[in-house]
């Protein structure tokens, strides 16, 4: 939190598809995030991996101060797309690069950070990173803090769930997160602070 990144959207979800119509049969039902079609500032279709890169580098904020360029690869499911070849064009191009993933498929190795956020009823595949981001409360007893709690990542956080339709359920939700955190200080609170601060 706090440091300057360029938010790389992808297009497309393994969890659900992005239409209305199909969240009450997804395996994740409670996104907040638009990840369909390709019409986001600065997007479109990018058909080499040099092309995204040249694009994320023009939005990289231009400073005097020497601040280590940052991509944070995000979706829908970035790693849907996100690929050896992307990463090392970043790379070379001295981007680190973080990664948001549901962790349903493994992450590369050469990943500089990757953030998991396990949804319920899915199958996780990617166990370690550096941190992981659990959506708390998740009803189903598959999205239990607990059975996370012993996997190979540095940090721990619970992200309260962001009820659309109900700022009443989000403040209940918050407040179950700070309460279990306080019980379970292996975990961490953490906000979605560009809501906050109505950033898009």
């Amino acid at each position: 939190m706090g440091r300057p990144a360029v938010f790389l959207r992808f297009s497309g979800c393994n969890l659900w598809s992005g239409r209305e119509v199909d969240r009450e049969k997804a395996v994740c039902r409670f996104c907040d995030t638009d990840f369909r079609g390709v019409d986001g500032i600065n997007g479109g279709k990018y058909s080499t991996a040099q092309e995204l890169v040249k694009m994320v580098s023009m939005n990289w904020p231009k400073t005097k101060q020497k601040i280590k360029p940052y991509v944070v690869c995000t979706g829908g499911e970035p790693l849907l797309q996100l690929d050896d070849e992307l990463i090392d064009e970043f790379h070379r191009n001295s981007f680190e690069i973080g990664v948001e993933t549901n962790g349903t498929i493994s992450a590369p190795k050469n990943i500089d950070w990757v953030c998991v956020s396990p949804k319920a009823n899915s199958i996780l595949k990617q166990t370690s990173g550096n941190e992981i981001k659990l959506v708390y409360p998740q009803i189903e007893e598959s999205a239990s803090p607990q059975l996370f709690q012993k996997m190979d990542f540095e940090f721990f956080f619970l992200q309260p769930l962001d009820d659309k339709n109900s700022k009443l359920n989000t403040k209940l939700n918050t407040k179950l997160s700070i309460e279990y955190c306080l019980k379970n200080p292996q975990w961490r609170l953490s906000i979605q602070s560009h809501k906050i601060l109505g950033l898009p």
